[in-house]
Order: structure tokens, then sequence, then C-alpha cells
């Protein structure tokens, strides 16, 4: 029955994504569209227009300044006093989770019931200003972000750009792996084994068969913090991790890793790969190792934040202590010069709610401008769009959003999306 009624739940707000569809394509070309606003900030430079327009022509952006051509038959999109920016980029999401027990979402809900949830979790994103983010995982429901992401590329239902990485890679009884459960019962890990370089090649081509854009492997776990001391083991070695990323390499597809600390983000770096997500702790050697090869670091604060205001486990009542202890160290990180992107670790807690990331960058240390450029700028590289993503240029894709207020200002505007617009498509108006 309570399945049952999960799905009566989830079946309207389904349907209702599927009302937001992409127009079917038709032969004439659509009219140019002109939006204008108060202001539109160049997140390169920093400079704020006033007033500010974007000239929009098919899915592409034609024309960007204080006033721009009007031509004959455009829309023109008056949004009053916001300020226009490129869409937001979240580097690190969880399209398949979402609040409540993360291990036993595998148990209870079947794949199909996941693959729901997860358009339903990326219709929020998008409709929050997010219109491109990297899928760090399904948690267990395999490759079936792959579809999802298909599905979005097809105009069947709204939601961002993706980049995505199928199940995550864990070592046996690693992270993410069903720890402290019967052992007779078999529950199933959260991430796709593989405990050797062979293994490793292997998962990875498999991956990639089924459809992954680039490779997430679970590096580091299970953190300990205790007496103000976090520490936690690494689960593969520089060598392991070299030919994970080898492999990737070959077709052009790269390796992101969750590492919250060392020596496993060394090896990680050492071996050359594209982010190390969550760094809650890092050496010296690692800090300049990124800042030399330009490997960013996602914070993820968010999460940390979360589980210390909803704590389920006497491990997560010390969240709070251990948020106090990544922001002491992303200080010092920023002072190396390790560039940030940032990704929200989003799932856990509810998906479109996200922005909150971008108000503990700039709380822990950031200006607001370098948490943009950092999301905008090194997330567009991230997820290998840059040029094309991550600034209101000419020929970049029309991803546009505005938000009330000065985010120069109140970054906390992020937060209260006013417009939403994907490659030409109004999403949110």
């Amino acid at each position: 029955m309570a399945k049952r009624l999960i799905y009566l739940m989830v079946l309207p707000a389904c349907l209702l994504a599927l009302t937001h569809r992409v127009p079917a394509q038709t032969n004439a070309a659509p009219a140019p569209i002109v939006l204008h606003a108060s202001r539109l900030l160049d997140v390169e430079t920093g400079r704020m227009l006033t007033p500010g327009e974007v000239r929009v022509e098919g899915e592409r952006i034609a024309e960007v300044g204080s006033a721009v051509a009007h031509p004959g038959g455009a829309q023109v999109i008056d949004l009053g006093d916001t300020t226009l920016l490129p869409g937001l980029i979240d580097s690190h999401v969880h399209l398949f989770l979402h609040p409540g027990a993360e291990d036993l979402q595998t148990v209870q809900e079947p794949v199909p019931q996941r693959t729901i949830m997860a358009t339903l979790a990326a219709r929020a994103d998008l409709m929050a200003g997010y219109t491109a983010e990297r899928d760090m995982g399904t948690e267990g429901a395999g490759s079936a972000d792959t579809a999802v992401r298909n599905a979005i590329n097809q105009g069947l239902i709204p939601g961002p750009r993706l980049r995505i990485s199928g199940n995550a890679i864990s070592i046996l009884g690693g992270h993410e792996d069903a720890i402290g459960y019967n052992p007779e019962q078999r529950v199933l890990s959260n991430a796709t084994y593989a405990n050797n370089p062979a293994e490793l090649i292997a998962v990875v081509r498999e991956q990639i068969k089924e459809g992954a854009d680039f490779i997430k492997i679970y590096e580091t776990g299970e953190d300990s913090f205790q007496n103000g001391q976090f520490s936690t083991p690494y689960q593969y070695t520089e060598a392991e991790l070299s030919a994970a990323v080898g492999e990737a390499a070959r077709v052009g597809k790269r390796v992101a890793v969750h590492a919250t600390g060392e020596p496993g983000a060394l090896y990680a770096v050492r071996a050359g790969v594209a982010s190390v997500d969550h760094a809650y702790q890092l050496s010296d050697e690692t800090m300049r190792l990124m800042r030399e090869k330009q490997i960013p670091a996602v914070p993820t604060f968010a999460i940390e934040e979360y589980f210390a205001e909803h704590p389920s486990s006497p491990e997560e009542a010390t969240w709070g202590q251990l948020l106090e202890f990544h922001a002491q160290q992303f200080r010092k990180q920023l002072a190396a010069g390790v560039p940030m992107a940032v990704g929200s670790d989003v799932g856990p807690y509810a998906h479109g709610t996200q922005a909150r990331e971008f108000v503990l960058m700039v709380k822990y240390g950031m200006t607001p401008l370098a948490a943009l450029q950092a999301d905008m700028i090194n997330g567009a590289k991230l997820l290998g769009w840059q040029g094309q993503i991550g600034a209101l240029k000419p020929s970049y894709f029309a991803d546009i959003i505005a938000v009330p207020g000065n985010p120069l200002q109140e970054i906390g505007v992020l937060q209260r999306v006013a417009f939403v617009m994907k490659g030409g498509i109004v999403y949110r108006k």
C-alpha cells in the first residue's frame, strides 16, 4: 500500500513536468527575444551594466549590452529591477537521492521509481536557476542517469544540461558499501566494486559503454572527526587511480573523486583527476599541485550544514564541528591559490534549494564575485562546456537567469531566482 501511495503521489508531478517539455521543432525560425533588466553582470570582469539587455536568437545569444538591437517582430521581456546572469552551474549533485536515509533508498525503492524522482529533481533544479549540472553518481541506480540526460537533451522533460557518471566506483567494504547490515542479507553497495587496476579499467569501460560522460571514484572514507582531528583512509593508491584516469583519457573523458582528506587527495591530484570534491583537509603539497595543475576543489558546504542541523545519528551530530574545521581549511586553500568550483551535494536535502552553497562560500572567505566566477567560469570548464556556457556573450548558449537585487552586494539573492531561460526557451518567468 505504501509503495502504491508513493507512485500515486509521484505520477501527477511527473505529468506536470512533461507539460514543460521543449516545444516541437518547426521549420520557421523562432522570433528573436530581447531580455531587458535594470542590471546585467559580466561575470568575467565583474562589470555591472545598467541597464542590461540580451538579444537571443534561437538557442544562442546574439548580442549583449546596455542597449541591443530590437529587430522587427522581436519579443521583448522586461524583467524590471533584476540582474541578468548566466545560468547557475552545480558541479556536484545527486539527482537520484532525496531527503531520507541514503543507504535505504537503494534497498526500498526500485530503479524506475528513483528515475521518476530524478526527473522531478532535475526540473526543480532548473526552476531554481541551475541550467547545467554534473551528476556525481546515481547511488545504486546504475546507468539510469543516462536516460534522464538523454530525455532532457531530446526535449522530453525539463532539466539542466547534464554531465553524468552512472554509478560511482568504490572498493569492497568502502564508502557507500552496505556496512552494518546482516551480511547474510547481501545488501547491495550503492557503488560499483573495483578492487585493483584491472577491475578499475573494466568498470570504467562498462560505464562509458552505458553512457557516462565522466567517471566518479570514491577515494576516501569512512571519515573520522574526533577532538578536532580529521582523518580518512584512502581507498586507491596513486597507481590505481592513474590506471583509471588513463583509461578514461583514452576516450577523452575524465575522473572526478570524492576525496575528503589526505593522503587520498594527494594520490588523486598526482594521478591527474578533474576535481577533488569535498576537500575537507588538504596538505600543502596537494594544494600546491592543485594550483599548478588547475585542479579545482568543490567544497560542498551546504550538505555539511544540512546534516549538522538535521542529524540522524550520533556521528552526524558532530557535523557542525566538522563544518567549522572545513571552513578553516577552506580559507587556507583560498590563500594557497587552490581553484574552486561550486557544488552543493544536493539530494540528501531538497533539490532546488542548493544556492545556499553560494552563501556559505562567501561566509567562509570568498567575495560574491569570486564565488560567481568559481561557479560559472570554473564550472563551465569542469563540465567541458567552456566557451559555450558560464557567460553572457554572443554565440554562447542562451542560458540566462534573473535575480532580484544585486548579487555582488547580497549573494543570497541567488536563492530567489525570478526568471530562467535555457537554450533560448523560457522555463520560469
